[in-house]
């Protein structure tokens, strides 16, 4: 496959050195299923998963968004195995703040202990001595909840001091959990759930596009009504592309901070997600849109 370098332009972290194309790899999809276990365990096709990778990168994606409890352990050593020694430009953004119960659900685990314990899980798993970036996630699946996070954040921030983290992150939150969170230590990207259904946070996109933090939707395609689904379909059938490929394209025409991290077990799928980066949404096609969502511009 062609090279696809442009892959949406670039963002550039403010007071980093740090700079990506805005469409990513998300690896939780090469995890495994167990029954009711979603993310859980070895992929059926270890070669496959381990093909998608190295056919992004030689794609030109050039960061990846990770975690050890995804499998758990799973994703991560299946990156070091197809990636490993890591190309100088490709940023690894792992989370911490959750582990895998063995019933395969998804408990908090945010002690100071147990943030110190992930991240180097998360050092060894992809074989590394620095962390380019850890998000720490809270919240629900789908939305930010009030709750305290001092304890796991201040725990992060010292092990950026202490030279294991580079960058740190924050996962399903709001305007004012970042608010707090900035007062300990900076923050350089919000990880949402956001897409042409869900845009409870059109404001708050905007107002981290005007700090430079990057902000990173997950569930391009998830909560869609019938209704909604229909639209983006003819919409999709009128382009001559996949609903995926307009709501990526979507995306990243909604904000120049917007970074894409759509993921995939397929390299099918994985090519069909890159060319995202090409498809103009024409007017006729962006109204259509609009009315999709709730809310957003």
């Amino acid at each position: 496959m062609a090279k696809q370098s442009n892959l949406g332009g670039t963002f550039t972290f403010p007071k980093t050195a740090m700079t990506v194309k805005r469409i990513g790899y998300g690896a939780m999809q090469l995890a495994g299923r167990d029954g009711n276990k979603m993310v859980w365990g070895p992929p059926a096709d270890v070669p496959g998963a381990i093909a998608v990778l190295r056919e992004a990168v030689a794609s030109g994606v050039d960061h990846i968004d990770t975690s050890d409890f995804y499998g758990p352990h799973v994703t991560n050593q299946l990156i070091k195995k197809a990636l490993h020694p890591y190309p100088a430009n490709l940023v690894i953004v792992t989370k911490v703040g959750a582990r895998r119960g063995a019933d395969g659900s998804w408990p908090h685990a945010r002690s100071r202990q147990e943030i110190i314990e992930d991240v180097h899980e998360n050092l060894r798993n992809l074989g590394v001595d620095v962390l380019d970036a850890v998000n720490l996630r809270l919240g629900g699946f789908s939305g930010p909840e009030d709750e305290p996070f001092e304890e796991p954040l201040t725990t992060l921030a010292e092990l950026k001091q202490q030279g294991l983290i580079r960058h740190i992150g924050l996962s399903t939150v709001s305007p004012e959990q970042l608010a707090r969170a900035q007062a300990i230590t900076e923050i350089i990207c919000i990880q949402n759930f956001y897409n042409l259904a869900q845009r409870t946070d059109d404001v708050f996109i905007d107002a981290l596009a005007a700090q430079g933090i990057a902000y990173v939707p997950y569930f391009p395609l998830g909560g869609f009504s019938p209704l909604q689904s229909s639209k983006l379909n003819d919409v999709a059938a009128s382009l001559n592309a996949t609903p995926m490929q307009v709501a990526l394209a979507w995306l990243l025409q909604r904000s120049p901070n917007v970074l894409l991290i759509p993921g995939t077990s397929s390299v099918q799928h994985l090519r069909e997600n890159l060319k995202a980066a090409t498809l103009e949404l024409p007017e006729e096609a962006l109204a259509t849109l609009k009315s999709i969502g709730g809310t957003g511009t």
